[in-house]
């Protein structure tokens, strides 16, 4: 399940123009999630877009979002589908808080 997950994600972000894809399996780090993903927007507006289409594509394919955090902060959007987790943050945000150091 979660590998058909994956490939929905990556196409989305990358088709929305997602800057440096990063998915990670977190499998054996952590217990809440199979896999995170990294992705930055060149914009509040960017971040939102893609945050909206990925939950669209998702729930065609009959994967509800769980909890989604941060659409209007404007600089990090979390989704929560369970086997992944998806992080979109502006460039600021991502280089600031280095999520990629705790995936590795």
């Amino acid at each position: 399940m979660s590998e058909a997950m994956k490939n929905i994600v990556e196409t989305t972000l990358d088709d929305m123009k997602g800057v440096d894809i990063k998915v990670f399996d977190v499998s054996e780090i952590v217990k809440y999630t199979d896999w995170a993903v990294i992705v930055t927007g060149t914009s509040s507006t960017h971040l939102k877009a893609m945050a909206n289409k990925l939950e669209i594509n998702m729930k065609e394919q009959g994967h509800t979002v769980i909890g989604i955090e941060g659409v209007e902060s404007g600089n990090w959007v979390l989704q929560d589908y369970g086997d992944i987790v998806v992080h979109i943050m502006t460039k600021d945000a991502r280089e600031f808080y280095q999520l990629e150091k705790l995936f590795i």
